[in-house]
């Protein structure tokens, strides 16, 4: 019996295949609870310290990327073991097969590796965001938002060069020797990237605006829905999607209507010179005692504020405290059909 295990078959044992593949064979079929109980175990951890802690939703995120991952680095470790059968070991085109499968086990593995770090990212992110909500600022979620995109493209970045280190044996050093030759070439080019890149950081840590925030600029007026690495969705008052770069939100003059202290409403009238000056005072108190029992005006200014060629000219100008657009509309058409109605009263006419 031990003559058959010790028995050589193209350079390996027959007890060196049987520990190989059998090794192989069981985590095959017991992946799925393997890293069913790994994605649990860790999930549990969290679970004591988050009440609303979702423990399936986030054992599925991570579940099957897992068990793959076991899987391949399993499976390599065991058959880099065994050594390659010179029968089958044919140069094709400089390369043998036993080099192009090296190559496509370090890219399986390397890609596998990669995608569970993308899913552990989430599932921080996740765990943050339960976190998160529980605050009342909003740039907590946004900067979660934005750094696990940044990790994903970083680490993204990571397996890309341990891809060409590991599976193609490339110079590390050398790519990077050659990247300062081509430098200022590739920053040229991606010089619009780079500066979105820095403007978001500017934003998340200078906070101009926060997700939620109504806002106007660049001609465009509507409440950030997202913060990205390299722009800023806006869904405008018409319900459009626009995306703008950060750069133009950084660079030009914008207008956070939700920090504002008070709305600005203003109101010019041109009457008709043949106006007196009686009715004029009139109805300048008429509309000074009307903007005084607006619960939600806060102060106001009416007054004469000129006399021209072809008319007199009337400013009215009132403050509200910070209210919703709706609700601002409304007391403005309300405003301008009292307006209206008191001028055909006293019989004063428009320019």
């Amino acid at each position: 019996m031990n003559n058959f295990w010790q028995q050589i078959i193209w350079g390996n044992t027959v007890q060196d295949y049987v520990w190989t593949f059998g090794l192989i064979l069981f985590v095959l079929l017991l992946n799925r609870f393997l890293s069913r109980y790994l994605a649990i175990f860790f999930c549990r951890i969290f679970s004591h310290k988050y009440k609303n802690f979702n423990q399936e939703k986030l054992t599925r995120l991570i579940i099957h990327p897992l068990g793959v991952f076991l899987v391949v680095a399993i499976s390599v470790i065991m058959l880099y073991r065994l050594r390659f059968p010179d029968q089958l070991n044919i140069v094709i085109y400089k390369y043998s097969i036993q080099q192009v499968l090296l190559t496509i086990a370090s890219l399986i593995q390397i890609g596998a590796f990669i995608w569970l770090l993308w899913r552990i990212i989430d599932f921080i992110a996740s765990i943050l965001e339960m976190r998160a909500n529980g605050t009342p600022d909003l740039g907590d979620n946004q900067l979660i938002y934005f750094f696990k995109d940044f990790l994903k493209v970083f680490f993204s970045i990571v397996g890309f060069l341990m891809i060409l280190h590991f599976a193609f044996n490339y110079n590390i050093g050398s790519l990077v020797t050659g990247l300062s030759i081509v430098g200022a070439a590739i920053a040229l080019a991606l010089r619009e990237s780079l500066e979105n890149l820095i403007a978001s950081f500017v934003i998340f840590f200078d906070k101009p605006f926060t997700t939620g925030d109504l806002v106007n600029v660049q001609n465009i007026t509507g409440n950030v829905e997202r913060i990205g690495l390299r722009s800023t969705r806006i869904r405008t008052t018409d319900k459009s999607y626009v995306t703008v770069p950060n750069k133009k939100m950084v660079d030009s003059i914008l207008d956070n209507v939700s920090l504002r202290s008070q709305i600005k409403g203003t109101l010019e009238l041109n009457l008709n010179l043949q106006s007196s000056h009686e009715k004029i005072e009139m109805l300048l108190q008429q509309i000074k005692d009307y903007l005084s029992n607006i619960e939600e005006v806060q102060t106001y200014n009416v007054f004469f504020n000129d006399i021209k060629m072809q008319s007199y000219v009337l400013q009215i100008e009132f403050f509200t405290s910070p209210i919703p657009g709706t609700e601002f509309s409304r007391i403005k058409e309300g405003l301008n059909l009292f307006i209206l109605k008191t001028m055909e009263k006293i019989e004063i006419l428009n320019r």
